[in-house]
């Protein structure tokens, strides 16, 4: 069966579009023409623009287009939903927003103590993982699947998470704390060992855990997340996930337990590149800096020998 039965608003989200264009709107007032009401405001620059509205288009991807809808039936595309949601968009906006625009966020007396708390490593690291792994729970991931307000609080959270967890890798404010070199690798490894157990037991589970993607009564209340009352109402010849997909609901759940590692491996792999680049950068500028005054101080002995 097609997905087109859901209709236009299900597979295209307009009033997502809607929400996204009114924020891309307002970074931009915010960092053009009302970038002077901010103290230590720099011009924004190309690189910044440009994570920003990757970040803005991956996440419309993720959340608005058909890719949410899938997401509904067939528990793969949840998970690839997952990756790319806490693994791919945090990093951009992170990036995308410029340091005087976080610098104030942090500041607000309200923010400033828990996001301190948050982003210490240690705790990033913990907490990211266990509410990812806590979410997975079968009896906890079906009931947030059916509670739309619920389910909106949870993924808010949820993407919190990952940007406290990214937050020491890749911030550049000079006044926040910041890992450097093999520490950062050291980091990285912690988090995929982190969430690998609930990865693992959805890959090796014995039997479908989710009654969201395998009970049809159940998974028909969980679609109402993502497509209208109306159009949920009439349609009363659907039965299941299964008029969708001809994988099986086990086949599904280990493949989607699969993908997100991958995703995970090849997402932070990439992170992992930089990170050695910049560290092999600066030990080669070390180096040639401590050759340079090597130099300078052998030059200094040999007129010191002639005079």
């Amino acid at each position: 069966m097609s997905l087109s039965v859901f209709g236009f608003r299900a597979m295209w989200s307009p009033t997502f579009i809607g929400v996204l264009l009114f924020i891309t709107v307002i970074y931009f007032l915010v960092t053009i023409k009302w970038r002077k009401d901010f103290k230590n405001s720099t011009p924004l620059t190309k690189y910044q623009v440009v994570c920003f509205l990757l970040a803005l288009l991956s996440l419309y991807i993720i959340k608005g287009s058909p890719v949410n809808l899938l997401s509904h039936i067939m528990f793969t595309m949840h998970m690839v939903q997952m990756a790319l949601l806490l693994l791919l968009v945090p990093p951009l906006l992170i990036k995308g927003i410029p340091n005087y625009l976080w610098q104030y966020l942090i500041d607000l007396p309200i923010i400033k103590p828990v996001f301190r708390f948050l982003t210490k490593p240690v705790v990033a690291l913990i907490v990211f993982a266990a509410f990812f792994s806590f979410y997975h729970i079968p009896l906890i991931f079906d009931f947030v699947k059916l509670e739309e307000t619920l389910h909106g609080i949870v993924t808010l959270l949820l993407f919190l998470s990952a940007i406290f967890m990214y937050w020491p890798l890749v911030n550049t404010l000079e006044n926040q704390p910041k890992m450097k070199g093999l520490h950062k690798v050291g980091y990285l490894i912690g988090n995929a060992v982190l969430i690998t157990p609930a990865c693992a037991m959805i890959i090796f589970a014995s039997a479908p855990m989710y009654a969201t993607y395998t009970d049809g009564e159940i998974w028909m209340k969980a679609m109402a997340l993502c497509v209208p009352a109306g159009t949920l109402a009439g349609l009363t010849q659907l039965s299941g996930p299964e008029l969708f997909t001809n994988m099986s609901p086990i086949n599904d759940q280990q493949l989607g337990g699969v993908l997100m590692k991958i995703l995970q491996e090849v997402i932070f792999g990439i992170i992992l590149s930089k990170v050695f680049y910049e560290w092999y950068r600066n030990e080669r500028e070390n180096a040639d800096q401590i050759t340079q005054e090597a130099l300078l101080e052998r030059q200094r002995l040999r007129e010191n020998e002639y005079r």
